[in-house]
């Protein structure tokens, strides 16, 4: 990977997308829309650019101007945000991807989209329902724009330090919680994997399952 820009990093999973791969030595540009998160980024060794990723013309223009092979997606929003990010602004990056070139993008989602849906009871569907319909129109424009992709669900997650007890699986009916910087640990390592190109996985933590359901992890 020569380069990397990363979209949602101001919190989160993707804070911790950012932790990891500066650590790793990468080169990281994370999208900002504001100057909050912009000095424990920076102090990563992440370069910071700003944008919103809701501005399709000046973000097409913002990537195209930077030396990359690689996009990460965690943006989103909670049910309150009014306008959200999880299809309009993730939409806009897969199209700026397409036309910068980029190799691969890996676009972090949720369980209770698509057929991961069954895997959520009712009560948690209702509550996420526009969240999950929007991410998974972003998921679908993905898959359809012809860029080598992979798509990680992440399981309901907490802020406690990582376990090493989180994996990935193709069984869409699996559910559970996950630390997200176990979540940030299996990004990354997807991206050097061609066994994930061009999948959709969930993640969760195997000691933290909801129910007794047997499944295949997903060895990357």
């Amino acid at each position: 990977m020569t380069g990397i820009f990363l979209a949602g990093a101001s919190r989160g999973v993707g804070r911790e997308i950012a932790k990891s791969l500066t650590t790793q030595g990468h080169e990281v540009v994370v999208l900002l829309r504001s100057n909050t998160a912009r000095p424990e980024l920076e102090a990563m060794g992440a370069t910071v650019v700003f944008g919103d990723a809701l501005d399709a013309e000046a973000l097409a223009a913002l990537v195209a101007k930077q030396p990359l092979d690689t996009v990460i997606s965690t943006i989103g929003g909670k049910p309150t945000d009014g306008e959200r990010a999880d299809f309009k602004g993730n939409q806009n990056l897969i199209d700026a991807a397409v036309k910068a070139g980029v190799k691969r993008f890996l676009l972090v989602s949720s369980i209770g989209t698509g057929e991961s849906a069954a895997a959520l009871p009712p009560q948690a569907l209702e509550t996420l329902g526009a969240v999950l319909a929007e991410k998974e129109q972003a998921e679908n424009h993905l898959v359809a724009s012809g860029l080598t992709y992979t798509i990680i669900r992440p399981g309901g997650l907490k802020s406690e330090p990582p376990r090493g007890t989180a994996v990935l699986t193709e069984n869409p009916n699996v559910a559970g919680s996950i630390h997200r910087a176990d979540v940030a640990d299996l990004v990354i390592r997807s991206l050097t994997s061609d066994r994930a190109k061009n999948k959709i996985l969930s993640a969760v933590d195997r000691t933290l399952l909801f129910g007794q359901l047997e499944f295949e992890d997903f060895e990357l």
